[in-house]
């Protein structure tokens, strides 16, 4: 990992909050006027940071960001450069939101299965609201998650993480945020269970059973297969994932990986499946 991945212990178990400072900052911040800024359902003050995503407002509410991945906090015990990736997160989050007043803006559903709100979190106050999501993902600290539920607002954050990848910018001048290979099984394999972003050239579209693969090798087990169920299909062809025409495509893919005879990705969303290079 070099220094880079020292910096991150060291930043992580020494300077607190301040671990965020370990990497380049994204100098723009996000600006109110945008496909993500949702409904405002009121305002609150930010108290303790609970993870890379999620915090506690000073009224005892539990916010988590819609739209966003980041890296789990460590186990107890646990060390190495995912836990320190996991502090990390949390310490960026921190450094924007500890103690600022937020505008909570709605996102569908408006609560998870653990009774947690989601909203998106605007910082208002001094200077120009700015979105915690959109800085999130736009100094390396997060990736777009699998499912943004709006197409406009699933582009934009595409786009911010893109920019950050590009420049390397937090965890995407880690070996913790590369991109993987789709033909690369060991890797593949190595993050089974986890969210990955996955790059390859489709081999084959195939469908059988009402389940459409898009196959990233000729041998099947030896290489990324990602799934689609059939009742699904329109809602990637209206878009412009048609599964059909991703053939010969190089895409960028993002979900979990499962091991069922080979390593697969479900896409249940269209903001799964990027367009790299056709």
């Amino acid at each position: 990992m070099g220094s880079r991945h020292g910096a991150i212990g060291t930043a992580c178990r020494h300077l607190g909050l301040a671990a965020a400072m370990s990497w380049p900052l994204a100098p723009v911040f996000a600006q109110i006027s945008s496909p993500c800024a949702l409904e405002p359902v009121g305002t609150a003050t930010v108290g303790a940071l609970l993870d890379g995503r999620s915090f506690a407002l000073d009224d005892g509410r539990e916010i988590r960001l819609p739209g966003i991945e980041v890296p789990p906090l460590p186990r107890p015990g646990e060390a190495g450069v995912r836990a320190d990736a996991g502090l990390a997160a949390r310490a960026a989050l921190a450094a924007m939101l500890a103690g600022q007043t937020v505008e909570l803006r709605r996102s569908a559903p408006l609560a998870d299965r653990y009774g947690r709100t989601l909203a998106h979190a605007w910082i208002v106050g001094a200077g120009p609201p700015r979105s915690a999501a959109h800085e999130m993902l736009g100094q390396g600290f997060a990736r777009v998650s699998a499912q943004v539920g709006n197409v406009a607002c699933a582009s934009e954050l595409l786009a911010r993480e893109a920019r950050a990848r590009a420049a390397r910018l937090g965890l995407w001048g880690e070996a913790y945020y590369a991109v993987v290979g789709a033909e690369s099984l060991p890797d593949l394999l190595a993050e089974r269970g986890r969210f990955t972003v996955v790059e390859g050239r489709v081999a084959t579209v195939r469908e059988s059973g009402g389940i459409i693969y898009i196959n990233f090798g000729r041998r099947w087990s030896q290489a990324l297969t990602v799934t689609i169920l059939k009742r699904n299909e329109r809602t990637f062809i209206a878009a412009g994932r048609e599964p059909r025409r991703l053939a010969n495509l190089k895409l960028r893919v993002r979900g979990w990986i499962e091991e069922r005879s080979g390593p697969r990705i479900e896409a249940t969303s269209p903001e799964q499946i990027e367009i790299a290079e056709r």
